[in-house]
């Protein structure tokens, strides 16, 4: 039969697009094929370098053909005429220095169902991390690696790694058009490999190599190949935690968060001051952080960031644990050992912006993929970072479903959403002329609204105990409202109005404090329209900002008792509480994300009781109802004195629900003692002093109300009972009734 020479040109078309590697469908051209039913087997691969080539007969083990080279560059085939039917084989392949004997990746069918294929494609795939990325499987009775990437707009895509020496020449991807994702199955790769995407655009430009947006690991920065990983069964050993955690962290609990960036706590100056380990830090950070009474810990960003100086706020590898402190296993366990300790971890999530870094999201298929391509919605101008394009399904689906891995995948208890203002507002720290209105003219935006909705729903209903907390600057409505109520849906939203009022009322020189009063209670008049926490995080000991005890006035003894009478007020306010790592011991210098914590400072009597006294803190706002219950409640606060701004003293009351067990707490912001100070209480009895800032065990000069005081039947704020006090000078004073 004479050869049709329009499908001899075709072919020889096909054989030169692989050879430049710019074939769309390499299994439509590579591996075995048959013209049909009576015609014979052909089997072609491509090896550039290869000498010679035989296809193996896998149930024999005997070489059933020697490949032929149709081109220079190593594009062999074989054409076995008495060979009808399609048999398993292999390839033998002679290279300069050895000779290989492997699987064909080519004689692999699909490996994305159609459901996984619709699902992804509509933007409902919560659980794409199982299919997209790099997953250690078995195929045919074959082990290796199934690699998927969605890139609709991609003339080509290859994997590169380990496995082909770095070569996108060979392992050319099937591209499954239901859905824009390139897939291909390597038989001979496996769990430790590196790898990276090669991406050719559609008007044929390659792209600079990609990191595998789904990957579980990464190389360690400078480095930034992804890592082959899957999703290996991990023996958790927190049943107990995550079977009560619900009680945890509801509104009515005891919620006391102490803020980490796991690279700068500690780290190993001996050995070349490198990072401590995920063990490490389950070793020393977790008993150290139950010992001080916190109840949770939150973690500045981990998922992979190539940036030391981000912090982790500019991602890369969403996916990842970042490598700085181990690998995935070793993150799990510093997890389960945070739960079997009692302590709840909260990981800080970045889902409003990413960097620009070339192997990263940006231009991902040689198009705004992941980012909106107008720089007036797609550009972060202050971070110079791109905003994801939450009207995108399939963005939007690569999000949520991380919201939920991390969630389902680590057990982790609940996700600060950083930066929630800028994807609420369009116009979020833009001039006029630099945003675009939302469809109805306004500076809502609409999409990313509806994406914040949908992770606090998924992250409610599909995780039991599970929390949201939104770091919100604006007076959003609603913010920790159930979306069904029409709010946002988080579990907590950060006060960052209480933070900034109370921090610059006592930033004040106690002389000027008078004229600032309303600065510690203004938060009052909105306390309860959110479930609050009260920060005092990073954000507020950088960039020239300094340190904590660095803001309060007066000598080095003021500054302490100014900030032990800080905390006692924070630490009695209705609102769950959130420290700073260093704030607990009154760090000096200004946090840097580079070096350690000043440790050495605990040799020193004042920094030793500040830290003491937050153990107390911690201590009593966690076994007293009546300091965490009714945290979100008007009714577990009453003011008794919030206009002595002569004297800057506030006192005010705080009950749970039993509504007899009351506590009273007496701030005095003034280097004075006050003898004769009277306060209201609306019962009679025995007042118990169970914390003064200013006992001499903080650092203190000892000078309080005492160990108890009794009423008096003489009315005075409105109350027909009343306390007759000594307050101490620059100290909160809290007492319980004791009956």
């Amino acid at each position: 039969m004479k050869a049709d020479p329009k499908k001899a040109a075709l072919f020889r078309g096909g054989i030169e697009a692989i050879v430049r590697a710019d074939h769309g469908d390499p299994f439509a051209i590579l591996g075995m094929h048959q013209d049909g039913a009576d015609a014979p087997v052909e089997v072609r691969a491509f090896f550039p370098g290869a000498l010679r080539a035989w296809v193996i007969d896998s149930a024999t083990g005997e070489p059933a053909a020697e490949m032929h080279r149709l081109h220079d560059d190593g594009f062999l085939a074989a054409v076995m005429p008495d060979r009808r039917q399609r048999f398993r084989y292999r390839l033998r392949v002679a290279f300069p220095l050895a000779t290989l004997e492997f699987e064909d990746a080519y004689r692999f069918g699909q490996i994305l169902g159609e459901l996984d294929l619709h699902l992804i494609a509509e933007g409902n795939h919560l659980r794409a991390y199982e299919r997209l990325g790099a997953h250690p499987r078995e195929i045919d009775g074959v082990a290796g690696v199934a690699f998927a990437v969605w890139a609709p707009n991609a003339r080509r895509v290859s994997v590169i790694g380990d496995f082909c020496e770095w070569d996108g020449r060979r392992l050319p991807m099937r591209k499954r058009v239901e859905a824009g994702v390139w897939e291909v199955f390597v038989p001979h790769a496996q769990a430790g490999d590196r790898y990276k995407f090669e991406i050719k655009g559609a008007d044929g430009a390659l792209l600079p190599l990609k990191a595998d947006p789904y990957a579980f690991e990464a190389e360690m920065r400078p480095a930034t190949a992804s890592v082959v990983h899957g999703l290996p069964s991990f023996g958790w050993q927190d049943h107990s935690w995550m079977h009560d955690r619900a009680r945890a962290q509801d509104r009515e609990a005891a919620v006391s968060i102490y803020e980490v960036h796991l690279g700068s706590w500690a780290r190993v100056p001996e050995e070349g001051d490198r990072f401590l380990t995920y063990d490490e830090l389950a070793e020393r950070l977790v008993p150290y952080v139950r010992d001080l009474g916190f109840t949770h810990i939150e973690l500045l960003p981990i998922t992979e960031h190539p940036f030391d100086g981000s912090w982790g706020y500019q991602p890369i590898g969403l996916y990842a644990p970042t490598r700085r402190h181990g690998g995935p296993e070793d993150f799990k366990r510093f997890v389960d050992a945070c739960h079997r300790e009692g302590l709840g971890v909260i990981l800080d999530w970045v889902p409003g912006h990413f960097p620009t870094d070339q192997h990263g999201l940006g231009l991902f298929d040689g198009t705004h993929l992941y980012e909106h391509s107008d720089p007036r919605q797609g550009f972060h101008m202050d971070w110079n970072t791109l905003i994801y394009n939450f009207g995108r399904r399939e963005v939007s689906n690569f999000l949520l479903g991380n919201a939920l891995f991390w969630l389902e995948q680590y057990h982790l208890d609940g996700l600060r959403v950083d930066a929630v203002a800028s994807m609420l507002y369009l116009d979020y720290s833009r001039k006029e002329g630099e945003w675009i209105p939302n469809q109805f003219g306004g500076r809502e935006n609409l999409e990313s609204i509806a994406f914040l909705k949908r992770v606090n729903e998924l992250a409610f209903g599909r995780h039991d105990g599970a929390t949201t907390i939104a770091e919100e600057s604006t007076a959003w409505p609603g913010v920790s409202r159930p979306t069904y109520l029409g709010g946002l849906g988080f579990g907590y939203k950060w006060n960052m109005g209480w933070m900034h009022d109370t921090l610059t009322y006592m930033s004040k020189d106690p002389i000027h404090r008078r004229y600032h009063h309303h600065h510690l209670t203004f938060g009052l008049l909105y306390a309860f329209s959110e479930n609050f926490v009260l920060p005092l995080s990073h954000d507020e000991v950088v960039h020239g900002k300094g340190s904590l005890i660095n803001k309060m006035p007066g000598d080095a003894w003021q500054k302490f008792a100014n900030l032990r009478a800080y905390y006692g007020f924070m630490w009695a306010h209705p609102g769950k509480k959130l420290l700073f790592m260093g704030g607990e011991f009154a760090q000096w210098r200004e946090w840097n994300d580079a070096a350690s914590l000043d440790w050495h400072l605990l040799d020193e009597p004042l920094h030793r009781g500040m830290r003491d006294l937050i153990r107390e803190l911690n201590g009593l706002y966690r076994d007293e109802p009546a300091l965490h219950q009714l945290d979100t409640d008007p009714a577990g606060f009453e003011w008794i004195e919030a206009n002595d701004s002569d004297n800057s003293v506030l006192a005010f009351l705080r009950r749970g629900r039993d509504p007899e067990r009351v506590f009273i707490v007496v701030c005095s912001f003034t280097p004075v003692p006050r003898e004769g100070y009277r306060v209201g209480v609306p019962y009679a009895g025995r007042y118990v002093t169970r914390l003064n800032t200013d006992d001499a065990r903080f650092g203190g000069s000892g000078v309080g109300p005492g160990e108890a005081v009794d009423t008096e039947e003489v009315s005075w704020h409105g109350r027909p009972y009343s306390l007759n006090l000594t307050l101490p000078p620059l100290g909160t004073v809290v007492l319980e009734r004791k009956g």
